[in-house]
């Protein structure tokens, strides 16, 4: 390859790192950082991701990535190469649209914001949270109205998120699936419940830990290029392929919460350390998307850590660990007890039925708040109306509603849509994976997942960014997204435990 790509080559990881000191720095403030540098390290961030988006935007890289243009003509488009002057080129476009003032306000904002949603939950005072989010949600605004382009101001945040898909696409998929979903959670609300008593009660907070540990490592998770540490809201991130961290939250009186939350992270972390080892320090070693991302970390969670085959292995020695509070249950009430569908309050512990509800009423209160329908301090009633209307609920606190969830504190605007995207994704690649492997289940039984990984590698990780989330798809499993897999898997799943669902 020519001069020109090398040169832009280089000049894009020198940006990269920028970005990566930034990461590590926001890692740091969701586990470690005492409460105190709140201020200090909202000022650090922004001083980085300035310089990451000055870097970036400067009118060198322009003249880089034409003369790499010119170089990579003719080669195969999904090479290394070509993929990284075309990746390039559009998140060049993009930055170019966003002032550097703009950039450094976001991150000193959602620095923050952060920390004041994280004292406003704890203290369950949303009140006191209510500036820092309209302020958040003022400069989301400012981003979106930069970056353009849809037929409306949400189909630029969505963007950013999940690349190519519009407010539009994702409100058409929504409404088919709430059509089927809201009568089965309905069908399902008149049948017996499971017991699950026996999941509330101590579960010592270190044996769990461990535990999860143990299960990180039979999966694939490798901790020499990752760690786990603990959270308020249990997150993954990637500094480079090499360094992939997760956090989980422990939850000592509710046994599924840590064990979950881990599998969950774990399948995010499998994704950033299965990408191709060449595209290190690139714009390529990242998930394409996050719906194709959170494919990965529900499929672990779900298709795999709440199946009957997963427990058949592990039951006995989760027995082991903690003797007192399950010597008696029997593995398959377990079972059941891990797959019960209650109406929740709390997202992350939703059960796969009932969460997509979850997801559909924040996608409508991010589109009400950028289009100017709803007003920051008046989310609290808006969001008690909708978990009626969607779930028959009423949090009696804020902390267990609205202020719940990290996500638009970050500026994270845009985001959670791409939880759904990603369930139905998962059930597409998980039917296929179990077509291409005959003996899969057995494999799950066994306590063997390599074969598992080593297709989701093949099919999904290595790519990093050089596909799109829709082509990636679409060449394993032959389709776009659609909620039928998804809807096949949970009425077949469920049929078993509360009886025939059609």
């Amino acid at each position: 390859m020519g001069k020109g790509f090398a040169d832009l080559l280089g000049y894009l990881r020198s940006v990269n790192d920028l970005t990566a000191a930034a990461e590590v720095l926001e890692w740091d403030q969701e586990t470690y950082m005492p409460s105190g540098a709140a201020e200090a390290r909202a000022r650090q961030l922004a001083t980085l991701r300035r310089e990451a988006h000055l870097r970036f935007t400067d009118g060198r890289i322009g003249m880089l990535l034409r003369t790499a243009a010119t170089e990579v003509e003719g080669l195969d488009p999904l090479s290394f190469e070509a993929s990284l002057v075309r990746v390039a080129m559009r998140d060049h476009e993009k930055a170019l649209r966003l002032s550097p003032d703009l950039v450094a306000a976001i991150a000193e904002s959602t620095g923050r914001a952060r920390n004041a949603w994280r004292t406003a939950r704890k203290e369950d005072d949303f009140d006191s949270f209510v500036p820092y989010l309209e302020r958040v949600l003022e400069l989301t605004i400012q981003k979106a109205e930069a970056l353009g382009g849809g037929d409306c101001l949400y189909d630029a945040l969505l963007d950013e998120f999940e690349p190519g898909m519009t407010t539009n696409v994702v409100h058409r998929v929504f409404s088919e699936l709430r059509a089927e979903l809201v009568p089965l959670v309905q069908v399902i609300a008149e049948r017996p419940e499971p017991d699950d008593s026996f999941l509330c009660q101590p579960f010592d907070g270190r044996a769990q830990w461990d535990f999860g540990m143990e299960v990180l490592r039979e999966v694939g998770y490798d901790f020499d290029r990752g760690r786990q540490d603990v959270s308020a809201h249990p997150f993954s991130t990637s500094f480079s392929i090499t360094d992939v961290r997760i956090t989980t939250r422990i939850d000592e009186d509710h046994l599924p919460s840590g064990l979950f939350s881990t599998l969950h992270e774990a399948g995010h972390a499998l994704y950033e350390q299965g990408i191709d080892a060449g595209f290190e320090g690139t714009l390529l070693a990242d998930g394409t998307s996050l719906g194709m991302h959170e494919s990965q970390s529900r499929l672990w969670e779900n298709q795999v850590g709440r199946s009957r085959a997963f427990w058949k292995n592990w039951y006995a020695k989760l027995q082991r660990t903690f003797p007192d509070q399950l010597q008696d249950v029997e593995r398959e009430a377990f079972y059941r007890a891990i797959n019960k569908v209650s109406p929740s309050l709390i997202r992350v512990e939703a059960d796969e039925v009932t969460y997509n509800l979850h997801v559909m009423l924040r996608f409508e209160l991010e589109r009400a708040l950028v289009d100017g329908g709803l007003r920051v301090r008046d989310l609290p009633a808006a969001w008690n109306a909708g978990m009626e209307e969607y779930l028959g609920l009423q949090p009696e606190s804020n902390a267990d509603g609205v202020l719940q969830d990290i996500h638009w504190s970050l500026g994270a605007i845009g985001y959670f849509p791409t939880y759904t995207l990603g369930t139905l994704m998962s059930a597409q690649l998980y039917e296929c994976a179990l077509e291409a492997l005959s003996n899969l289940e057995e494999q799950i039984v066994a306590g063997e997942f390599q074969e598992l990984l080593m297709w989701l590698r093949a099919h999904v990780h290595r790519h990093g960014r050089t596909m799109s989330a829709s082509d990636i798809l679409r060449n394993a499993t032959g389709s776009f997204i659609t909620a039928s897999p998804w809807l096949r898997y949970v009425r077949q799943k469920y049929s078993e435990i509360y009886g025939p669902l059609r």
